[in-house]
């Protein structure tokens, strides 16, 4: 033991007898085991630093190259870089519909047949010349008369709502002949043929109309000759827009015609656009009309219409 340990020793025992003191091999064999076991300490730290940077690097990169081991189940996800920041629901503020935009009103349903064609210039109020038709050439007989008259027969004294909405109307009496016959000779029939313009929208009524007042008065007595006609519907072919063709048939009276035999008189009303045209077949001194004739009769005359309105 070195002199300064010695020393040491003696002053601390004099300055404290009264308290044991440890001998000197006891206080270096305490102050050696601290030491080891500071030793032991440090060198465990480093053991276990060690071990943990092993195993994070096999966490990170595996030996065997197999897929890194997933994190504990409570370990938050890092945010992935350049990660855009979530987007509000589409509940909390959804965007206008375009269903939800006010659009505007169907066109008006028309009552029958098919609507009126979408014109593509402003609807005539006058009604030229050009607008009626031209007879065949084998059937002229230069008899035209434009003296006022009816442009429908009677029915039952049917009254039309729609002539309020009428524009304008013309009308004319014209006398045709069979071809075979010769120039001079009594006509075979003579047709009222009128042209009548309707506000937009309002001509489907007066054919709508018409076929009401037909069903609705399917016979009555004409008060001049004491006969009873009756009315009914025909199938009216397909012309123009919509068409209605009416029939009137009535036993001739007594000395005329064949036992047994009918006058049978033709009304066909088309419509085109808003423009209605009638050719209502009126007959020559009780012939009869012929579906035939008045089938070719009326393409012309709707071909003059829609030659007008272009």
């Amino acid at each position: 033991m070195s002199a300064e340990l010695s020393d040491l020793y003696r002053s601390l025992t004099s300055a404290a007898d009264d308290v044991a003191v440890a001998a000197p091999e006891a206080v270096r064999r305490h102050a050696d085991r601290r030491a080891h076991v500071r030793a032991a300490g440090s060198a465990l730290a480093v053991v276990v630093l060690l071990g943990g940077v092993a195993v994070g690097g096999r966490l990170a990169f595996p030996v065997d190259g197999s897929a890194p081991l997933p994190p504990p189940a409570d370990t938050p996800a890092p945010p992935s870089a350049g990660a855009s920041p979530p987007t509000p629901s589409a509940s909390a503020s959804p965007a206008p519909s375009t269903a939800a935009r006010s659009s505007s009103p169907p066109p008006r349903a028309t009552s029958g047949g098919t609507p009126p064609r979408t014109p593509t210039v402003a609807p005539p109020t006058s009604i030229p010349d050009r607008a009626f038709f031209v007879l065949a050439t084998a059937n002229r007989t230069g008899l035209e008369s434009t003296a006022a008259g009816p442009v429908l027969p009677t029915l039952c004294g049917a009254r039309y709502a729609s002539e309020s909405a009428v524009v304008q109307r013309r009308a004319r009496s014209i006398a045709y002949k069979r071809p075979e016959s010769r120039a001079g000779n009594v006509p075979a029939g003579s047709y009222r043929h009128s042209i009548t313009i309707y506000r937009p929208g309002r001509a489907d009524d007066a054919l709508r109309e018409l076929r009401q007042a037909v069903r609705a008065c399917p016979e009555q007595k004409m008060p001049d000759d004491g006969r009873v006609w009756r009315q009914r519907l025909l199938d009216p072919g397909a012309y123009g827009d919509e068409s209605v063709l009416v029939e009137l048939r009535a036993p001739y009276p007594a000395g005329i015609g064949e036992p047994g035999a009918f006058e049978v008189r033709l009304v066909r009303a088309v419509r085109v656009d808003d423009v209605v045209t009638v050719l209502w077949e009126q007959g020559w001194e009780y012939t009869a009309a012929e579906r035939a004739q008045v089938d070719a009769d009326s393409r012309r005359a709707v071909a003059a219409i829609e030659n007008w309105l272009g």
